[in-house]
């Protein structure tokens, strides 16, 4: 199991329960066991207060003169069984790690006034019996869900994760419950509510890169391993070259072992599923860290449960800090290996169908302040080579799932987000449906017309009954695919009472929320909302 980022104080306590295994795995190797434990202990201590240091100067640098970095998130928990204060707990020290302050608060210390304050706020919330709130909880139902609540919660961002059992028929009931109410006290939505059936993992890691994306990009590990399944490269294209924008690649990947159904490796996904993406770091960095330590790359170890060398397993293990080079220097490579934390898995939405006989995604290139490539983006785009092992596990999304081939369906979104509007463009074709909208946004119509004439192809055969681009950087008033929405209310209107959906994948930041400001606008808030809770209005943004 990997270890989450933790807060410092916290690091104790897991250097602690760590170092106990270790001890072991160090006194039948001849090391002294506390001297492996204080050395965990120290490497846990700089890490943690290596992500804090960078986490807060970061917050302090975006709240400037308004002070928005030093506002806490509350993390707020309605627990029955104890599992969602446990998330909760894990959710704030994860956020901690990363640097941000947050106040973390039971649903029974929940007041109007502080609900009020806040600008941010996580809501971990299980479901008890058919759709009910868990005791703890009964208070804020009695003063707020029930009746007027709060005055209003216009500047509150928010995101839920919702707790349940689906062999209920109100599935996670109080989640959705509490999801209606803030969004009629108008507070915006972070993210679409991540839903957990039975504590599924696959969710849970869902959540953890939402935390990731709040913590401006925060390699939180993995509480969970993902079981991932081998893949290969087997095409890396660029899309947009010359874009004032960072690179685009089309990817494509296939499994080691496809003709097993029901494997992690399996061709078997449907539009709107996501690709969990297990990285690795630069070849470069591996070679100098082996370079400073006096170890050899071909130094057999086991990592993962699998026979590697060395090299190859700390390219899945999170970077040493300067701090503790001298701590860690002189361990063995097994123990080295066992010690450090693995990287965090990335998601990306699937851009392909299973019948293209591939994986497909649609990635763009990030890079950090100072110029060194993304962690997953990097690994997918430039440091792997070609037909190089890729790990990867396809994680459902029930939430972004296709609707009846018969419904109309309208698709918004911008950037690499076209990946999974592709997915379902593709189903449709497949499905013969016909009455198809995409409204897509990206930067210059010269350098990022991504998929043009794919697109082209399917306006010609009638898969795309109408299509709307938008280009920033081109000029014109309509600058964004949420500009485009405004000027198209009254048709957007008729296609809703056509019957059709709306589906919106692309960037949390921006896009997100003003194509949900818009669709308020030509729809209404009310019509909104019940699109959502029929499922005719389906987001994947991050």
């Amino acid at each position: 199991m990997r270890f989450p980022v933790l807060a410092p104080a916290a690091w104790s306590a897991a250097a602690m329960s760590a170092g106990v295994a270790l001890a072991g795995l160090a006194q039948s190797r001849g090391v002294a066991a506390a001297g492996v434990v204080l050395a965990y202990a120290g490497f846990c201590g700089v890490i943690a207060a290596r992500h804090l240091a960078r986490r807060q100067a970061r917050a302090a640098a975006r709240g400037g003169a308004d002070g928005e970095g030093t506002v806490p998130t509350l993390v707020a928990y309605a627990s029955q069984t104890g599992f969602a204060e446990q998330i909760a707990e894990q959710t704030a020290q994860a956020l901690r790690g990363a640097g941000q302050p947050v106040r973390l608060l039971s649903f029974a210390d929940l007041d109007g006034a502080g609900l009020a304050a806040c600008r941010q706020a996580l809501f971990v919330v299980s479901t008890t019996g058919e759709g009910d709130a868990p005791d703890s909880a009964s208070g804020f139902m009695r003063r707020f869900l029930s009746g007027a609540g709060a005055a209003g919660l216009a500047p509150l961002r928010y995101g839920i994760l919702a707790l349940g059992d689906s062999s209920y028929a109100r599935f996670c009931g109080f989640g959705r419950t509490l999801e209606a109410w803030l969004h009629k006290q108008q507070a915006q939505p972070l993210f679409d509510m991540v839903e957990v059936d039975n504590g599924d993992a696959g969710a849970l890691r869902h959540w953890q890169n939402h935390l990731s994306a709040l913590g401006g990009g925060a390699e939180i590990a993995d509480w969970e391993r993902p079981r991932y399944a081998r893949w290969r490269l087997a095409e890396r294209r660029l899309l947009n070259p010359g874009s004032p924008g960072e690179p685009v690649f089309h990817l494509a990947l296939v499994p080691e072992a496809p003709e097993v159904p029901g494997t992690p490796g399996a061709l078997a996904w449907q539009a709107g599923d996501i690709a969990e993406i297990g990285p690795c770091r630069a070849p470069g960095e591996v070679d100098a860290l082996l370079a400073r330590l006096g170890l050899e790359a071909a130094t057999p170890v086991r990592c993962d449960g699998e026979d590697t060398v060395l090299a190859a397993a700390l390219a899945t293990r999170l970077p040493l800090p300067e701090a503790a080079f001298d701590t860690m220097r002189g361990l063995p490579p097994q123990q080295l290996v066992d010690t450090l934390p693995a990287l965090p898995h990335r998601e990306y939405s699937i851009a392909s169908l299973p019948a293209d006989g591939r994986l497909e995604l649609l990635v763009r290139q990030t890079r950090h302040a100072d110029g060194r490539l993304g962690l997953a983006s990097g690994w997918l785009t430039e440091h792997a080579p070609a037909d190089a092992r890729i790990a990867l596990r396809v994680r459902s999304n029930r939430a972004f799932h296709p609707v009846a081939h018969e419904v109309p369906l309208l698709l918004v979104g911008n950037g690499t987000g076209l990946a999974g509007l592709r997915a379902h463009l593709k189903a449709r074709a497949a499905a013969g449906s016909r009455r198809n909208w995409l409204l897509f946004g990206e930067r210059t119509a010269a350098h990022d017309s991504l998929y043009a004439d794919e697109l082209a192809a399917w306006q010609a055969d009638g898969t795309l009954e109408r299509l709307d681009r938008v280009f920033s950087r081109d000029g014109g008033p309509l600058r964004y695919v949420q500009d485009a929405l405004r000027a198209n209310a009254a048709d957007v209107r008729a296609w809703i009472e056509a019957g059709a959906a709306i589906y919106v994948c692309g960037s949390l930041q921006g896009m997100a929320a003003g194509v949900h400001a818009a669709l308020a606008e030509a729809l209404g808030d009310y019509t909104l909302t019940r699109l959502g809770e029929t499922g005719r209005y389906r987001r994947d943004v991050y």
